[in-house]
């Protein structure tokens, strides 16, 4: 935690009386406990409730106070994607502003998004003042009575952890210190406060600037008994299989998985992945669908995987026991979920496969030699996958741009380093990754719009890594490009966005054909309702803010444009967008 911004609020105070008192407003205290707690960056969408925030950060700038960096960001869903990536990134929460009920309704895609993926953001909102008169901060705007509510945190209150409102300004620093705290408990997430002017611009007198200081619970750590029953299940298992969304959410849990997958032969699926899970190259790396490992399998671990399978395509066997490991291995926030449970272990993904990891090294009914078989067989698999794997060499022939053949040619033109931020096109199985950290994918709730923003957050975070956005048309049209390229020159975030342009919804179309396979709507290619031709000029709208547009249309000019659209990256420090025409 940043005790500097408390001192340097004590010593920079220039009417401290001999109490060791000084006056200051709330929005002062506020703005000083966010930097107590950790939290870099504020994130602002401002409005008429702004006023005392904005006093307070120029207060804090005039005396040397540790604040939050103030962002201006002019929208909402890319403000809370901008923390998102942050976070994932960093492990930090950060901060992020909007105004009253509008602003608040504009946050709530990315809300979700954070939610499902447990993602803590600390979001603020205004609210109207609540006096129409005779009060600092009253209103004094002809909207300040439209936009009031009765409860302006129901819009959102079913994806956050907690919300608040604050009536009394010496509880503001006791507000961000109790909302660090909830966002920070296992399993993290976004939590919310409403905060209102003339609240914000009250004088209060605060001896203790660092009362409200809080640390947070440590994630639930595995039972004992838990751990030596999957450490049985697994010595006994002759089919073992791993299915993981979230392993690789820290370098910790890669890097659990990737010794305990090796030492004991677990194959390793990552469905729909959020993060990579496991190197590309690793021999337990059995691609991305449960498929016929799912359907022979005799012991299925769900490793942070709210969705191991889809129960009306694929299943497991009868009598295979399933073992569902995350910080709620029940995910009670889902409605409905009904995955069989024969074990349910709740702890970090890196406890517990540590704790499986010491018990298996010394257990008495482990079969090595048949660990080993099933390992050399298991290696054969994976290196089959990988040599279906498509090369950015093979240049197709038919002049026809594939998902595939895109996904390679951008890994090879970006390296093992860079971070790629995947909103749905990618196809992580031809772009291969090897180390932890660099890839991340939509959360599980998904909401557009989020890609271009959590890669310019991951950017600000990171800012000598090169950092990938890959989007669908759709995906890039609903992250308000013009904000986001905005945002990239305004703050020096060069980006690299890749658009996989296929002129269509891709998640509608394929619905629809799945569904209705010989039905009417099949006649046009499931086209319906899905169409986005004729397609904007993507790689014009970045040129507007600074940056380099490029356009694909062709094979042969592909290799060649997303090297020159790196380049510009990272030696012009520019943002590129290449505007990528796919037939898929």
């Amino acid at each position: 935690m940043h005790v500097e911004g408390v001192q340097s609020l004590v010593e920079n105070q220039s009417n401290a009386g001999e109490s060791g008192e000084f006056e200051q407003s709330a929005s002062d205290l506020f703005l000083t406990q966010l930097s107590v707690h950790g939290v870099d960056y504020f994130f602002a969408n401002g409005g008429t409730d702004f006023p005392p925030i904005a006093e307070a950060f120029a207060r804090a700038a005039e005396t040397g106070t540790a604040v939050p960096r103030p962002m201006v960001i002019p929208h909402e869903n890319l403000a809370v994607s901008m923390a998102h990536g942050v976070y994932m990134t960093t492990g930090r929460p950060q901060a992020v502003m909007v105004h009253v009920n509008v602003g608040t309704a504009n946050t709530v895609n990315a809300v979700l998004n954070a939610s499902r993926d447990e993602t803590p953001v600390l979001l603020f909102a205004g609210r109207s003042p609540y006096s129409e008169s005779g009060r600092h901060g009253t209103r004094t705007r002809y909207i300040h009575w439209a936009q009031e509510m009765f409860d302006q945190g129901g819009m959102l209150r079913e994806a956050v952890k907690w919300d608040y409102e604050l009536h009394l300004p010496e509880q503001a620093g006791d507000m961000v210190a109790r909302a660090w705290q909830v966002a920070m408990t296992a399993p993290r997430g976004p939590v919310y406060a409403t905060l209102p002017r003339d609240v914000l611009a009250d004088p209060i007198r605060v001896s203790r600037p660092d009362a409200g200081r809080r640390a947070a619970p440590a994630a639930p750590h595995p039972q004992p008994d838990d751990i030596r029953t999957l450490a049985d299940w697994i010595a006994g298992a002759e089919r073992p299989l791993i299915v993981t969304q979230g392993a690789g959410r820290t370098q910790a849990g890669f890097d659990a998985l990737a010794r305990l997958a090796e030492r004991f032969a677990l194959p390793v699926v990552s469905f729909h992945p959020r993060f990579l899970n496991i190197a590309a190259d690793h021999p337990m790396n059995l691609g991305s669908l449960p498929g016929g490992l799912l359907a022979q399998a005799d012991l299925v671990i769900a490793l942070d995987a709210d969705v191991p399978w889809i129960p009306a395509l694929e299943s497991p066997p009868a009598g295979c026991r399933v073992v569902h490991v995350a910080t709620d291995p029940a995910y009670t926030r889902y409605p409905m979920r009904s995955f069989p449970a024969d074990l349910c272990v709740a702890g970090e993904t890196a406890d517990v496969l540590t704790a499986v990891e010491d018990l298996l090294d010394r257990h008495e009914r482990l079969d090595r030699k048949s660990v080993a078989a099933r390992g050399e067989a298991l290696r054969v698999q994976s290196q089959a996958l990988a040599g279906k794997r498509v090369s950015a060499d093979a240049v197709p022939s038919d002049g026809r741009i594939g998902p595939e053949w895109l996904s390679a040619c951008i890994g090879e033109a970006v390296g093992p380093d860079a971070i790629v931020v995947n909103e749905y096109p990618l196809r992580l199985d031809h772009c291969p990754q090897t180390r932890s950290g660099t890839y991340f994918g939509l959360s599980a709730a998904g909401g557009l719009g989020w890609g271009l923003g959590a890669a310019l957050g991951a950017k600000l975070a990171n800012p000598d890594r090169l950092v990938v956005a890959t989007l669908g048309d759709g995906a890039y049209m609903f992250a308000n490009p013009t904000a986001s390229h905005w945002v990239g020159e305004a703050h020096d975030l060069p980006v690299l966005t890749v658009v996989f342009n296929n002129q269509l919804y891709g998640a509608v179309r394929n619905a629809t054909m799945a569904m209705y396979k010989t039905g009417v709507a099949a006649r046009s290619g499931g086209r319906m309702l899905a169409d986005l031709s004729p397609s904007p000029a993507f790689e014009k709208l970045v040129e507007a803010s600074g940056g380099v547009g490029f356009r694909v249309e062709r094979p042969e000019e592909l290799r060649d444009a997303l090297r020159r659209a790196v380049a510009v990256v990272t030696q012009e420090r520019r943002q590129a967008l290449v505007n990528v025409l796919c037939d898929y």
